[in-house]
């Protein structure tokens, strides 16, 4: 355990299959980063000084728990429950020796348990299966790692003699593709030490917002840096057109709206670009608007924001995938956003928090945000 001036401790756990503590490991400890990403996979990197042992070998790579492809729960307290930040596995070394004594440094970097569904590409056919289920399927095989799976059921069941879902990529790849397909999001992220809640289906954009994010209100005030940008080009509506299989005529289908609910703005950034999606002739009515839907959805949002907040002020680890509140930005950019990133640095002496947030528009929806 690593506590740090401001009272925020780091817990450490690290092992070939169920980690345990390290206490080796805490003390060693020069800064722990851990990013959480609603695009992309979670991932960690520990620094650490390391030292010879008397046969010649760095003491820390020698004692094994830090091996390539073994398993790291890192966690952070600001109170009396810990939240784990990342369920992850080791993926790289890199040793940085030095002549002076203390001065070595091993940086220990790795992605969360996804990583071990990326491994291995197959060769598999899924006849008559919604993506849902499929997905179920291929879930259920890593439930080794505390993998817990959230799956939205899909209704389009393909029929075998129109279309068999094909395998040909790894099973993180493959369902990502079923995710992308309906609109859909996919991410592993843990809920306590050793469960891993597996969500695949559409942003969730409800629940009790996060505390708030608050510049200039005195005491209040929260954070170390705040951006915003508005890019009116980012939203997309997508074309389509599908053939009617018996008199062979091309339907198009107008651009169909994201799938963001609820709306997170008052005024939301108007669509000026327009995509023609070409793969869809084949696909029927269904399956035709799900790909404008999901184009729509994968585009991005138009108003971001970046910035840094002292986690000791804050007093809370900041979440993403979910929802928090910015005061004290004027009317425009005041609100509720949705957390698309968040990366924690410790190390002794302090605790950082850099975001990035999004939403649809301008313009608060409710008139207060809650502290």
């Amino acid at each position: 355990m690593l506590e740090s001036v401001l009272g925020v401790r780091l817990m450490l756990w690290a092992g070939a299959t169920i980690p345990t503590p390290r206490p080796e490991l805490m003390a060693a400890i020069r800064s722990v980063t851990v990013t959480n990403d609603a695009d992309s996979a979670d991932g960690f990197q520990i620094r650490l000084a390391v030292d010879k042992t008397e046969f010649g070998e760095f003491d820390l790579v020698e004692s094994g728990a830090l091996d390539v492809l073994n398993r790291v729960w890192i966690a952070a307290a600001l109170g009396v429950v810990p939240e784990v930040l990342i369920d992850g596995i080791i993926t790289r070394h890199d040793l940085q020796p030095s002549d002076m004594p203390g001065q070595s440094v091993l940086t220990v970097t790795g992605t969360d348990v996804t990583i071990m569904m990326d491994l291995e590409e197959k060769n598999d056919l899924h006849s008559n299966q919604p993506d849902s289920v499929i997905v179920m399927k291929l879930l259920a095989r890593y439930a080794r790692y505390g993998i817990v799976p959230n799956v939205t059921p899909t209704t389009d069941v393909p029929v075998e003699v129109q279309r068999i879902p094909r395998q040909h990529e790894t099973d993180l790849e493959f369902i990502r593709r079923a995710a992308q397909r309906n609109g859909f999001v996919f991410y592993v992220e843990p809920v306590t030490v050793g469960v891993n809640r597996a969500y695949w289906g559409p942003v969730v954009r409800t629940g009790v917002p996060q505390s708030a994010l608050t510049l200039g209100l005195g005491p209040a005030a929260n954070l170390e840096s705040l951006s915003f940008n508005n890019d009116g080009l980012a939203p997309v509506g997508a074309k389509a057109t599908f053939v009617e299989p018996i008199t062979k005529t091309a339907i198009p289908l107008p651009p169909l709206p994201a799938l963001r609910l609820p709306p997170l703005a008052a005024s939301a950034t108007p669509t000026n670009r327009t995509i023609v999606l070409r793969d869809t002739g084949n696909a029927g009515p269904i399956e035709t608007a799900l790909a404008s839907v999901a184009a729509a959805t994968a585009a991005p949002e138009p108003i971001g924001a970046n910035g840094v907040v002292d986690g000791a002020r804050y007093g809370s680890v900041l979440r993403a995938r979910q929802l928090v509140g910015v005061r004290g930005a004027g009317r425009s950019y005041d609100g509720f956003y949705y957390v698309r990133g968040v990366t924690h640095t410790m190390e002794p002496g302090s605790y950082t928090q850099s975001f990035r947030l999004s939403r649809e528009g301008t313009g608060a929806v409710l008139p207060v945000v809650v502290p």
